[in-house]
């Protein structure tokens, strides 16, 4: 890995999340996109608990902790094949919009499913 690489820390516990990095991650090896993931036990890593991490996407992209669609956003643009999707979501219109549909609905709807998945273990 290389200071410029992307890395995603992601809920590899959630069977959704899992197969939406899988396409991310085939997507960055078939384009030599410098990306790289990071599974919910390396949260420490990033400053975070699991349980944190677990409530939603993280990206840390030049030092810096993006989340939510923000977080979305910096995958898609360091794939070819994304681009048009992170300019997309990044119009005034569409960005706010967005961000609410992920923040309260998706985000929320995944955590549920992953503290009831918890549960069962």
């Amino acid at each position: 890995m290389t200071d410029d690489d992307t890395r995603v820390l992601y809920n590899d516990t959630c069977p959704l999340c899992r197969f939406e990095i899988d396409h991310y991650r085939a997507a960055a090896a078939r384009d030599a996109a410098p990306l790289r993931f990071d599974p919910l036990d390396k949260a420490s890593h990033w400053g975070l608990t699991e349980d944190e991490a677990a409530r939603r996407l993280h990206v840390m992209q030049d030092g810096k902790v993006l989340s939510g669609l923000a977080a979305f956003r910096a995958i898609w643009a360091g794939l070819p094949r994304w681009r048009w999707l992170a300019r997309l979501t990044g119009l005034p219109v569409i960005r706010p919009a967005m961000a609410f549909l992920y923040d309260r609905i998706a985000a929320p709807m995944l955590y549920r499913a992953h503290l009831r998945r918890q549960r069962r273990h």
